[in-house]
């Protein structure tokens, strides 16, 4: 009777012991003495204890970070860029099989290819087309993992440091470029108000009568002030009249 029990626990702890259960967004590769037998699927599974092993691979989008890369541009100017790789692995079984450790793989080449590419051009290029960078270093990670059942999604420049006298040199620039457009501004400007006044001294050239009321209108806005004094230098009637049209 002991006996009976003592196989009957055996059976049930060979039994447990080859449950597998395989969430939604991963993947298990099925070894059997170490050779690749499948894939299995999200769910309850079952493996034969010691005989058969998995491996699981999560299929979810991935984020890796590039760690500050020393570059030095074209132009020769040294400065630190990082970024960030956005992948997911399309084929688990060439993931597992054909590369190890994937993850640290593509963090290689992603730290290469950022330097091969922010090193052939110029320090202006760099952070102005910063997304161009991005879709260039992807398309040579790309071409490397492409037999490795990886996909690449993105891969995007996050920060750029400079030394700090180029950051004293790049501000100084920016505050001259300010300046300038200010004055530009401010000469356009200057220059449509003297348009303006030169078409109202006209106007009031061709009308006499027009110079008195203008007259008025500021002898009225001087009145306003209740501390003001007004005096006439010269009499009103030396204003220029209309002339009367001769019969």
């Amino acid at each position: 009777m002991s006996f009976t029990i003592f196989f009957s626990i055996l059976i049930f702890l060979f039994l447990f012991g080859g449950i597998r259960i395989v969430f939604e967004y991963k993947r298990a590769l099925k070894f059997r003495f170490g050779k690749y037998i499948k894939i299995l699927e999200p769910g309850f599974r079952w493996i034969i204890p010691i005989v058969e092993s998995i491996q699981v691979v999560d299929i979810r989008v991935i984020t890796i970070n590039i760690i500050s890369q020393e570059v030095m541009t074209e132009d020769n100017v040294p400065c630190s860029i990082d970024g960030v790789v956005f992948f997911k692995v399309s084929n688990p079984e060439k993931a597992v099989l054909e590369v190890e450790e994937f993850n640290f793989a593509i963090t290689q080449l992603a730290q290469a290819a950022l330097r091969d590419v922010c090193g052939k051009v110029e320090l202006d290029t760099i952070l102005s087309k910063r997304e161009e960078m991005g879709k260039n270093i992807k398309s040579i990670v790309e071409h490397e993992t492409k037999d490795w059942g990886i996909e690449i999604i993105d891969v995007k420049i996050k920060d750029i440091q400079l030394p700090e006298n180029m950051r004293r040199m790049m501000a100084n620039q920016a505050e001259a470029e300010r300046s300038r457009r200010a004055r530009i501004i401010l000469a356009l400007a200057e220059e449509q108000a003297a348009g303006k006044l030169l078409e109202a001294g006209k106007l009031i050239d061709q009308s006499p009568s027009a110079i008195k009321l203008r007259l008025y209108q500021t002898l009225a806005n001087i009145a306003s002030e209740k501390n003001s004094t007004i005096l006439f230098p010269f009499p009103e009637e030396v204003l220029p009249r209309n002339k009367k049209k001769k019969d």
